[in-house]
């Protein structure tokens, strides 16, 4: 029987965030694609941020791998999956290393020790020589579960800063492979929780500045050896989708204003039914034929003033909603639908008008976790994070109920206006789309003329 191959796959962790671990991913995932190699991406956790400047750098979908919303049969297949037809692995961990829902669990600690791959770790050395021996020595030996063979180094300066850094490494047994030197050029400036999309960043410029750098001061050659692993064998994945009746039409909304969207999520739905993207920016109307209108979150407040101009889509979308149509909109698609949406100046726009709701920026607040949905017997789990805040106007709220990490019940209902779903909630359905399924067994939309 052969043996499974070796590939190279590591975490790419840190001590906190902060340390520029992303930063770093973006620049070795461009860098080890120009050496002609099959560069898979993956991120640790609920991130629909990092996963799209992922995509851009490697050419290649980046996959959530998160112990929360998924079971860690699902995270192992997904990643089983996707590694086949890779060269490469380069998985990003979330916050901290040991930093989960409940203690280390569902870390990327944890997502290291189910995938049995080894760990880097970044560490923003910026004001940091000999010190780091004892860090690094404390995060090797922490959790016998994993395995800490490596470590890049950020914001460092001088060949000479370096070398400390390098014998702090030898004397604790970890691989010094180079480090990040501190230049504007490489800065992606962040908004929220993650790194910024804003259009007039000029991300490839940025991407291919650390690219171009990275091989003078890292060693790519000595990263892969240390790294090679014997790969997982492939595997279907562990979902669970039944057959749907008839051929649904689905609608996605994907484009600069609609961008949070996790890649088994839409493979899901390819499975449900044909799936046509359009973009509610540029586009005159839903494409024909729609019979299930999913509208994903994103930054429509950066875009406000564009979708609220495109009023032929605003129209469509309205009269698609009023006429039965069946739709699913999450968080910024919520915000969409809703009648108007306020920007932190507190300047209004009017949008679709699907939803007796107004959203606003104004005193923007976070709101951010893990949720459990329990709804109509079915369970489904996923992410909460916003800063807009929501002037209710009649939203009918489903009998749902919403906890938390810790099983607490939290204010983030899922809304049902006639075949119009919305919530605040980003579900993850990759594994189980039992709840996509359950709307699509509802009351039958009515479809667009074609």
């Amino acid at each position: 029987m052969p043996s499974t191959p070796e590939k190279p796959q590591f975490l790419l962790a840190a001590p906190s965030s902060g340390s520029g671990k992303t930063t770093l991913t973006l620049g070795l995932l461009r860098a080890l694609a120009r050496r002609g190699l099959v560069v898979q991406p993956f991120k640790c956790g609920p991130d629909y941020l990092d996963t799209h400047h992922h995509t851009q750098a490697a050419g290649r979908p980046s996959l959530n791998l998160d112990l929360f919303m998924a079971s860690v049969g699902h995270a192992q297949a997904t990643y089983a999956d996707a590694m086949a037809a890779a060269d490469v692995a380069v998985v990003e961990g979330v916050m901290g290393l040991f930093d989960g829902a409940d203690r280390m669990r569902g870390s990327a600690a944890d997502v290291a020790e189910q995938l049995g791959i080894p760990v880097i770790l970044v560490v923003n050395a910026k004001a940091m020589a000999y010190s780091v021996a004892p860090l690094l020595f404390g995060f090797k030996n922490f959790y016998p579960g994993i395995r800490l063979v490596g470590a890049i180094f950020n914001f460092v300066n001088t060949a000479s800063h370096y070398h400390f850094l390098r014998e702090a490494c030898e004397d604790v047994g970890v691989e010094p492979l180079g480090y990040l030197p501190n230049n504007p050029a490489f800065v992606i400036p962040s908004r929220h929780l993650g790194l910024s999309i804003d259009t007039a960043i000029q991300y490839e410029a940025i991407v291919e500045a650390l690219a171009d750098a990275l091989p003078q001061t890292v060693d790519l050659d000595r990263l892969l050896a240390v790294t090679r692993t014997a790969a997982p064998a492939a595997a279907a994945p562990h979902t669970t989708v039944a057959a749907c009746p008839a051929p649904r039409r689905i609608a996605v909304a994907q484009d600069a204003a609609f961008t949070f969207t996790y890649h088994r999520n839409l493979q899901a739905l390819a499975r449900l039914g044909e799936v046509t993207y359009f973009s509610p920016l540029a586009d005159a109307a839903l494409p024909p034929g729609t019979d299930f209108l999913y509208l994903p979150g994103g930054y429509p407040e950066l875009f406000a003033e564009a979708l609220s101009a495109n009023e032929a889509m605003r129209a469509s979308i309205a009269a698609y909603c009023a006429g039965g149509g069946l739709a699913y909109a999450e968080c910024g698609g919520l915000m969409y639908l809703g009648q108007h949406l306020l920007d932190a100046q507190g300047q209004s726009f009017s949008m679709v008008g699907a939803l007796p709701c107004t959203t606003s920026m104004v005193g923007a607040k976070l709101t951010l976790g893990y949720r459990t949905v329990a709804w109509n017997e079915l369970t489904v789990k996923g992410h909460e994070f916003h800063y807009s805040q929501l002037a209710d106007h009649g939203l009918t709220p489903a009998p749902a109920l919403i906890t938390n990490a810790k099983g607490v019940a939290v204010p983030a209902p899922l809304y049902r206006q006639g075949n119009v779903w919305a919530s605040y909630v980003h579900l993850y359905w990759g594994e189980n789309s039992a709840f996509i399924e359950a709307l699509l067994a509802g009351p039958a939309p009515v479809a667009q003329p074609e």
